[in-house]
């Protein structure tokens, strides 16, 4: 991952927070979808973080799952510093400062999430880890990813940065944080929701789909069969 990206992260660490819901125009359904679609039926399922920031994902899953075994990976350790003090009473999470695209990660999941984070990766890289993914699910484990993808066409994608920059020049957030986050998003390698579709399914996901779109903001679903 580049490391422009995580310099900029680790430094806006303790207001990341605060600010998502300035900056997600669907926030509250964006990571609500993520949410409601990892489900299992095991009572304490292994699940595995990708690129878990400040564990703003993670906590959804806790409080879904609340015996579950989370595994949170991030190459901003400020990030993870947040994280660590988001579950300070939580004595069952692991904390790995890591690249997720490389990790040797010794056993396998029943669930692994991602939110924000894949699209900072290589059109390639995205492909490789999706069938990482894949080899790193238990039979029948689910992969959500809540993500920013582009538009189907390049005049539809503008419109969205077009949409988006508005709505954060005018929804009370600063006029330099929203100056952070434009520039922030100038990295992004954002990849068409039909394309990434189609990479799970090459990675060996039978079972996916796209079960949630507000503009460029989607969640993924995407199941390993048994």
């Amino acid at each position: 991952m580049n490391e422009k990206v995580i310099r900029q992260f680790n430094e806006v660490a303790h207001k990341y927070d605060e600010q998502r819901r300035l900056l997600i125009p669907c926030f509250d359904d964006f990571y609500g979808t993520a949410v409601r679609w990892a489900q299992t039926d095991k009572p304490s399922p292994r699940i595995l973080d990708l690129g878990a920031g400040t564990g703003l994902l993670a906590e959804g899953m806790r409080t879904k799952y609340p015996a579950c075994k989370l595994t949170l990976i991030d190459l901003g350790d400020k990030m993870l510093d947040i994280a660590k003090q988001r579950f300070a009473a939580v004595e069952e999470i692991e904390y790995i400062v890591a690249d997720y695209t490389e990790y040797p990660f010794e056993h396998k999941f029943d669930l692994i999430v991602s939110s924000l984070s894949i699209h900072h990766l290589t059109h390639e890289a995205k492909q490789t880890l999706f069938q990482r993914i894949y080899g790193l699910l238990e039979d029948g484990g689910l992969f959500i990813n809540a993500d920013q993808v582009m538009g189907e066409t390049h005049a539809v994608d503008q419109l969205y940065k077009q949409m988006w920059v508005q709505w954060i020049r005018t929804n009370g957030i600063s006029t330099e944080a929203a100056d952070a986050s434009i520039e922030r998003r100038k990295l992004d390698i954002n990849a068409k929701a039909g394309d990434q579709l189609r990479w799970l399914q090459e990675a060996g996901f039978q079972e996916s789909d796209c079960v949630y779109k507000y503009q460029d903001f989607a969640v993924f679903y995407a199941r390993k069969s048994e």
